[in-house]
């Protein structure tokens, strides 16, 4: 399905792993709804993550944009994230205040999205391709914390074009002890951040021309956004800022990747940001339900498990690594599944609400225990599981798991006669959550 304009205002596709978590790739290519601390987080943006992209000639920038279309409406700032916006104003997190594309053009077919961007004063065609693997019959390849990310740029000039991308990422991380550092493991490269609780996030591409800022800026007001923005759009590779002590709170960081295209070639990137936050809790009984507690350290008492791609993954980079190591099996495997589909010859109103649907897979409605065990929500609130449990007037008449990941619909019914089960063979209808 194609959306243009006002259409793309309320998109989230969700990019993340089944039971990992995602983040939400907007209708315009912002970064959003970053839930991947094992709760709902809507609405939330994570700094100013966001994708950018420049083009040299012969050592002179000739455009520079944030790889976004217009910001959608209301333009009020209001909600939690509304900060200084609250007097009335776009968020500054959204990068507003920079140049960015006038047109764009979203294709959503989960679980692959693609977003084409048109400028006329920029020198090439640019696209964003995003997905997370979605293979059926292979559940954990279906369940990896990570969102993939392919930029492609055509130079449609006469003449040689060199194009920088650039992701520029928010150290999300509670506590304190924040720590921005550049990395290699393998075929990847990138910035990891970690601070003093457990969890780690990194960003990473496989790309051998890579250059990288491990801390933007530190300064007052808007300092920090107008640096980086006068470092990225300098001619040349991007200059590394490094701090030794902690910032006062979570810093951004940006890696970027340098390519060249001829007249007509095609120059391409690829970006993943992958995550590990171990430990899930039940933070919606006891203590934790009045809001007391954090997304990472249960308080003492309540209950709380590894979740299933921990097990796998033992920090965000080893599952950097595993991505970059099989990328072309993931992206095509995955692309077979959504031709497969959406080349099909059911209607066009039947895919796109068996797709949409699907998607919740891929959302904080599901978790993996340790042992890969499947649970669900009934649904989600904006920052809080609904109805506790895998329910049977919800996943009974759930067709997508059994038929595409049938290992763990088997998981969900032998949790059921397992825990549900009472003496005299009745089961209650709703099997509960950890607890």
């Amino acid at each position: 399905m194609e959306y243009r304009g006002r259409k793309t205002d309320a998109i989230s596709f969700p990019l993340g792993g089944i039971g990992t978590g995602s983040i939400g790739l907007a209708g315009n290519g912002r970064l959003v709804d970053w839930e991947i601390f094992n709760r709902p987080n809507k609405g939330s943006l994570n700094g100013y993550s966001h994708f950018a992209v420049k083009a040299e000639r012969d050592g002179v920038t000739v455009g520079a944009r944030v790889l976004q279309g217009d910001v959608p409406a209301p333009y009020g700032g209001f909600g939690k994230q509304a900060g200084f916006a609250a007097y009335g104003g776009l968020l500054m997190e959204s990068m507003c205040g920079l140049p960015h594309f006038g047109g764009h053009v979203f294709t959503g077919k989960f679980p692959t999205a693609r977003i084409d961007f048109t400028e006329g004063g920029f020198p090439g065609r640019v696209s964003l391709e995003a997905m997370n693997p979605f293979i059926p019959m292979e559940a954990d390849d279906s369940s990896i914390p990570a969102a993939f990310f392919r930029i492609r740029i055509v130079n449609d000039t006469d003449t040689r074009v060199d194009y920088t991308t650039a992701l520029s990422v928010k150290n999300p991380l509670e506590g304190d002890g924040w720590t921005n550092a550049f990395s290699e493991l393998g075929p990847c490269r990138g910035i990891v951040f970690t601070s003093s609780k457990p969890g780690n996030l990194c960003f990473m591409t496989d790309a051998p021309d890579v250059s990288r800022q491990e801390h933007w800026y530190r300064g007052r007001w808007f300092d920090e956004v107008t640096m980086f923005w006068k470092n990225f759009t300098a001619p040349g590779h991007l200059s590394n800022r490094r701090y030794e002590t902690s910032g006062r709170d979570g810093e951004m960081a940006t890696l970027s990747v340098r390519v060249s295209a001829g007249p007509g070639e095609t120059a391409e990137a690829r970006f993943v940001i992958a995550w590990n936050f171990p430990d899930s809790y039940n933070y919606w009984s006891g203590p934790c339900a009045e809001g007391a507690c954090d997304s990472y350290c249960p308080p003492d008492g309540v209950m709380s498990w590894k979740n299933h791609y921990a097990a796998r993954f033992a920090t965000s980079a080893a599952t950097a690594r595993y991505v970059f190591d099989d990328w072309n099996r993931l992206w095509e495997r995955t692309e077979a599944f959504t031709r497969a589909f959406h080349d099909s010859t059911l209607p066009s109103e039947v895919i796109d609400a068996v797709s949409a649907n699907i998607s919740i897979l891929k959302s904080p409605t599901c978790l993996r225990l340790e042992d890969g065990s499947f649970y669900g929500w009934e649904g989600c609130n904006p920052a809080a599981g609904c109805c506790e449990g895998s329910c049977t007037h919800v996943w009974n008449y759930a067709y997508a798991l059994p038929f595409l990941f049938p290992s763990l619909e088997r998981s969900m019914r032998e949790l059921n006669y397992r825990y549900n089960q009472r003496e005299d063979g009745s089961m209650v209808f709703r099997l509960k959550l950890p607890a």
